[in-house]
């Protein structure tokens, strides 16, 4: 039978790994990596270096396969993520059927943990369901950049009895947000922070949490929305894309 586990590996910073994760690195045969392209070499040079680090007395090899991108424009984003994971889907499902022997076991290494705006897990299980490829898989948690995030800022993640809400820029732009004293908005491409009405609201924003490249902000919304705005700006500009977080308080 063929293993696979599905290892998160947290925000950026190699020692986010916790011991669980390090114990299922030293069982892999074969660690998977998704070429997103040149603009994100980081993402991989960091995989490969966690695997430098701590893999020890054990042979594994890379296989490095391309990541397809989601399309964008006109197409109904649900639509396009599926389109996405279908195409992410029959990558998976070769480099099983090809690169990993009956016995072994391959993994993929998830950015922050699979449970989270990831779509790792779902796609194993569409390829186990399809029934092309028999294998078993594990799924071991990791650091989000939520937590590092928090940690960074030093402060909780929900108020005192307050809920917590963890949603998307496109969906904070939309005024899909719930009443949560507390909201977590992650994967924000268009400073959809701009749409929070009440300039009191406190922010915690970072970007590239836990890299070298980390930039944190915290402030009310009415002070530092510009000074984040201009960061992200440059931010895109310098490495071609950003990665960021931030917590947004309502004011008590």
């Amino acid at each position: 039978m063929k293993k696979l586990s599905v290892i998160g590996i947290g925000a950026g910073d190699p020692e986010h790994l916790t011991i669980q994760a390090v114990k299922a690195l030293n069982r892999l045969d074969v660690v998977f990596l998704m070429d997103k392209g040149p603009a994100k070499d980081k993402l991989l040079d960091l995989r490969r270096e966690i695997c430098r680090r701590y893999i020890v007395d054990r042979t594994y090899r890379c296989v490095e396969a391309h990541s397809p991108e989601r399309q964008r424009g006109d197409l109904d984003y649900k639509d396009s993520v599926e389109a996405l994971n279908r195409s992410k889907q029959a990558i998976f499902e070769r480099l099983i059927d090809e690169e990993l022997s009956d016995g072994q076991r391959g993994g993929f290494l998830v950015w922050g943990d699979p449970a989270l705006y990831d779509s790792t897990v779902r796609i194993l299980q569409a390829i186990l369901d399809a029934g092309r490829c028999v294998f078993e898989f594990e799924v071991i948690p990791g650091i989000t950049s939520v937590q590092a995030l928090a940690a960074r800022h030093k402060v909780p993640l929900n108020s005192v009895g307050g809920a917590l809400e963890i949603t998307t820029g496109r969906r904070l732009a939309a005024g899909q947000v719930g009443d949560a004293a507390s909201v977590v908005v992650m994967l924000d491409a268009e400073d959809a922070y701009r749409q929070v009405s009440d300039p009191e609201t406190q922010i915690y924003w970072g970007a590239y949490v836990g890299t070298p490249d980390e930039v944190l902000i915290a402030g009310r919304l009415g002070d530092v929305a510009d000074d984040i705005e201009r960061t992200r700006k440059a931010a895109r500009e310098a490495n071609g894309w950003i990665m960021d977080t931030y917590l947004l308080r309502k004011p008590q």
